[in-house]
């Protein structure tokens, strides 16, 4: 194996530091993004039923956003987990189109848990190389 390239001893995590540039800043906002959209799904029990037409139809949009920069980071970087989040926000999505919003942020959790994997993984790999 190259210079370029660290194989981890503990995970065994292999990725050049480019990649792992990518996968941590995909990953980082990944997980702030669902952690906002488990926040507002939860907020959405407190609406009246009035307001969580329009508040869900919001959130939803705003979900399929963020399913779009997972699909984007999937492709840049080709790490499963991605596409593991995006499997969980679709689920999410449909919850919250069913007036289940509690469960849809588990679902959320999910996808934080899947989309966080990249970018520890990318953490180790770039301490390796001295770059953090």
């Amino acid at each position: 194996m190259n210079d370029n390239y660290i194989l981890s001893t503990t995970t065994m995590v292999c990725m050049d530091p480019k990649t792992a540039v990518m996968n941590y800043q995909y990953g980082e906002r990944a997980k702030s993004e669902l952690i906002l959209m488990s926040q507002l799904s939860l907020a959405l029990s407190g609406f009246s039923e009035q307001d969580r037409v329009g508040g869900r139809k919001m959130l939803i949009m705003m979900m399929e956003s963020v399913r779009s920069e997972l699909a984007f980071a999937q492709k840049s970087t080709g790490h499963r987990e991605f596409t593991k989040a995006i499997n969980f926000l679709n689920e999410a999505i449909s919850l919250n189109e069913s007036n289940q919003p509690e469960q849809a942020s588990q679902k959320i959790a999910m996808a934080i848990s899947a989309a966080t994997t990249p970018a520890q993984e990318a953490w180790q790999v770039l301490s390796e190389h001295g770059l953090l």
